[in-house]
């Protein structure tokens, strides 16, 4: 049986857990205990992530379900866990068939000369198969929520993502959609009647030996708590937590302060933003350093953002007010010419005290804005660093950008070959924490009018 019981006192939180930024409840981590104990007897031989449902029965006594994405050792029927939303691997289901007869297909062509006119129709036919099948199979996960209602992957996605730009170029959800830990928990506590409180995923690190010198792409910690992920899981989640008390984002709420003006002239402004706080403005109507500046100078001219900082970073940042200031500007961050620095406080201490990290990065398509480090396709990503104290088994460190990758801070901190430290309340890389603790403390630049040499500082923490 995969329902377990949990005996505690610890009470249950008052909003359901928001999978995509939190803390792990105690009841989370008192489960995820007795999964881990579970798992360590079971001798797997594969890394994976996992997770952990805290629920309530009908007569308000506690218990939690374990899961895991994908498949674990090839199997998808351990007794311990939730089975998945539907089982594609039944060898006489008509996936498994269908699948079959695609990888025929597939022998056929390749056993044929690049002249034979079968070569075009046995590609449209594998093609086609494929594509009926895929549609197909996400249409058999069906996803429950507390409300009741039920919906299959396929309109899930196209509700979502409802702009058709997006549609046309993504028609179907990622491959492996609906197979993650949170969404084979909710379907399982739905469909017996629990009521879920919190969850949590964390990452099983099975020691491998080494088989290539370069670095693996993926930054995962050994009984670390993750977050779902934003590819895959976020269209479904946004489904599936429907009829739930689900709490506020963190990232948002925890915007501390109002936007900071340090300088300003009639070409440029000059701002402190705040942790917590969008550069630019996402979905929803949280302010952004773009929204408030926008009201605050009516007549600037677009696009007045040079550049980012992520939300969750805290720091200095040049606004344009005029189209040549922006261009000017923008052309200096192009040419490298612009000096950052930032400061951070990391977990644990790096074995060198100064260096130069040189690890290309990319974008992870199916789990953004997670990034990853991939030596053949990624693009460059340059960071000094040097350490400045110790503490408390943390260091503060120094950290200068050469290039503006996407989270390449964030990474190059957290990645084995970088610091191996990931910057203490990293929430996609490392552990989180009251607030990401990373700070653009000094920014020089030259003004684009005068051409006169500006540098800029705000004390961080």
């Amino acid at each position: 049986m995969c329902i377990h019981p949990l005996m505690t006192t610890i009470a249950p939180p008052r909003q359901f857990t928001y999978p995509f930024c939190y803390q792990p409840h105690p009841l989370c981590v008192l489960a995820a205990t007795e999964v881990q104990r579970e798992i360590a007897g079971m001798h797997i031989s594969e890394s994976k992530m996992f997770g952990v449902l805290v629920v309530s029965d009908t007569q308000g006594r506690l218990a939690f379900l374990a899961a895991y994405s994908g498949l674990l050792e090839g199997r998808n029927d351990w007794s311990y866990f939730v089975p998945p939303v539907f089982d594609a691997q039944q060898p006489d289901g008509h996936f498994k068939i269908t699948e079959r007869q695609i990888s025929a297909i597939s022998q056929q062509i390749r056993s044929l000369q690049a002249e034979d006119s079968q070569l075009d129709v046995l590609r449209r036919q594998r093609k086609r198969m494929s594509e009926e099948l895929q549609l197909w199979l996400f249409r058999q996960y069906r996803m429950e929520n507390a409300l009741g209602e039920t919906k299959d992957l396929v309109d899930i996605w196209r509700d979502y993502h409802s702009s058709p730009r997006i549609q046309q170029k993504y028609p179907l959800p990622p491959g492996g959609s609906g197979d993650c830990c949170a969404p084979k928990l909710l379907q399982y506590a739905y469909q017996h009647h629990l009521q879920p409180l919190c969850m949590a995923e964390f990452w099983w690190e099975t020691p491998r030996p080494v088989v290539q010198s370069s670095p693996v792409g993926e930054i995962r910690h050994h009984l670390h708590y993750y977050p779902a992920c934003q590819g895959k899981c976020k269209p479904i989640l946004a489904h599936m937590l429907k009829g739930l008390d689900v709490e506020a984002n963190p990232m948002e709420s925890a915007m501390s302060g109002l936007l900071e003006t340090v300088y300003e002239d009639e070409s440029l402004v000059v701002v402190n933003k705040p942790t917590g706080m969008l550069s630019i403005p996402g979905k929803g109507e949280q302010p952004s350093v773009y929204s408030i500046l926008r009201e605050r100078y009516p007549d600037a001219e677009e696009p007045m953002i040079v550049h980012r900082l992520d939300m969750a970073t805290s720091g200095l940042l040049v606004v344009a007010k005029t189209k040549n200031a922006h261009q000017n500007l923008q052309r200096q961050f192009y040419e490298h010419t612009v000096v950052k620095r930032y400061v951070a406080i990391v977990e644990g201490v790096p074995v060198n005290q100064k260096g130069t990290i040189v690890l290309p990065m990319r974008p992870d398509p199916l789990n953004r804005p997670y990034q990853v480090v991939d030596m053949e396709h990624g693009k460059q990503a340059i960071t000094d660093f040097e350490v400045l104290s110790v503490f408390d088994g943390q260091s503060r460190v120094v950290l200068y950008p050469h290039t503006g990758r996407t989270h390449q801070l964030r990474v190059h901190c957290a990645h084995p070959d970088g610091l191996h430290a990931p910057i203490v309340g990293d929430h996609l890389y490392g552990t989180p924490a009251n607030r990401l603790y990373l700070h653009a403390e000094y920014l020089e630049f030259t003004h684009p009018v005068n051409d006169k040499r500006l540098q800029f500082y705000a004390e961080g923490f």
